[in-house]
């Protein structure tokens, strides 16, 4: 079976995991690793403050605690995203509208955005999808215009740019993910990115369960205490080694993704152009980071059909997300706008098998049984 994902390791995770212990020094987080992981985001991408936590879903939290959202509050978020990007701010008591995909890639369609702005429109969510580039330019300058935070869901989006500035970047807060299925990993874990100077210190309390402790170690104040809300949104030491393993070898790890996505690309596009799928469309201003490599077929059945064809031949795709905005929790909710391009994508789009340790090989077996399958057609 050519798996649909196996995490790669890049050989020193266990010895950096051991060092942690060994030094003993915050092994509960906030400590050297830790410190040299987000020096590392901070330095390579010029992002203003990174702080590292458990997960992306606890940044996309973090985010909509700074934000102040509450009750009453509107968030746009794309509906074709993982649960978390709108959990994080229904959990304050907002409400999301759902904006729909663009026909031509599964991120925001920013020119339908703006219609969706009401008085209480408070935060807008792009996700950078596949690592793609949402239109970044259009987007800041809608937020500026009506006076809205930007908070980038970019938990696929490391090391991919718009017009050559890094993701994660662009908007007042960032949200990065390093679970297992992505480029960098620590298993579970990610961090967030503070562009804002306005949020920093706040960043910092909330970080650390609601306490000024960081600041207590800086010796910035002789004593700390519990000053705001929070939670335990640092990782520990030893997920910070395990990331700091991966961040060493960040250039390799892409270099070889790109080239697989690059093989994938080449040996489907013939069927693309014969019109049986489609496949990544990267606009003009974005860069591909090779996250995921995904197709795209003209019906539900038809998807349903080839993986279950793949599946049989040894070979692991999945779909991806169902729409949120017809999700069994908030399809009530939703204020009943089709979102046609979101639900395409929810039927039609294949997710292959791209990771790190998948050979060339492997891909040309994959693209011979999708070749294989539409010849039947």
């Amino acid at each position: 079976m050519i798996g649909f994902n196996v995490p790669h390791l890049t050989g020193n995770e266990l010895k950096y995991i051991e060092e942690a212990v060994r030094q003993n020094v915050q092994l509960s987080g906030n400590g050297p690793f830790t410190k040299r992981c987000q020096q590392f985001f901070e330095q390579k991408y010029g992002f203003r403050k990174c702080l590292l936590t458990t997960s992306c879903t606890d940044a996309l939290e973090m985010a909509a605690l700074l934000c102040d959202i509450g009750p009453g509050d509107e968030v746009i978020v794309p509906s074709y995203t993982f649960v978390s990007s709108a959990l994080a701010f229904v959990r304050q008591g907002a409400r999301i509208v759902f904006a729909d995909s663009r026909s031509d890639n599964p991120n925001l369609d920013v020119e339908k955005i703006e219609d969706l702005i009401t008085p209480r429109t408070k935060v807008i969510v792009p996700v950078h999808y596949a690592g793609m580039a949402c239109d970044m330019g259009r987007i800041r300058e809608l937020a500026r215009k009506h006076g809205l935070w930007v908070v980038e869901d970019a938990a696929q989006a490391i090391d991919s740019c718009y017009q050559g500035k890094p993701l994660g970047g662009f908007g007042h807060l960032a949200a990065f993910s390093f679970h297992e299925t992505k480029n960098i990993i620590s298993g579970e874990g990610g961090m967030l990115v503070v562009n804002d100077e306005r949020f920093i210190r706040r960043a910092e309390i909330l970080w650390e369960k609601g306490t000024n402790r960081a600041e207590f170690f800086r010796g910035e104040v002789n004593k700390y205490g519990w000053v705001d809300v929070g939670s335990s949104f640092l990782p520990s030491e030893m997920t910070a080694a395990f990331l700091w393993a991966q961040l060493e070898q960040l250039e390799d790890i892409q270099s070889k993704r790109k080239q697989l996505w690059d093989h994938y690309h080449r040996l489907l596009e013939p069927l693309a152009e014969a019109g049986f799928i489609s496949l990544p469309a990267i606009p003009d201003y974005a860069t591909n980071n090779a996250h995921m490599f995904y197709i795209v077929c003209k019906s539900l059945e038809e998807r349903s059909a080839l993986i279950r064809y793949l599946k049989e031949n040894g070979v692991q795709a999945v779909f991806h997300y169902l729409s949120l905005h017809s999700s069994p929790y908030y399809v009530d909710k939703h204020d009943g706008r089709a979102l046609p391009c979101c639900d395409h994508y929810a039927d039609c789009l294949v997710r292959l098998p791209m990771y790190y340790d998948l050979t060339t090989g492997q891909v040309e077996t994959v693209c011979s049984l999708i070749q294989g399958f539409y010849k039947k057609k």
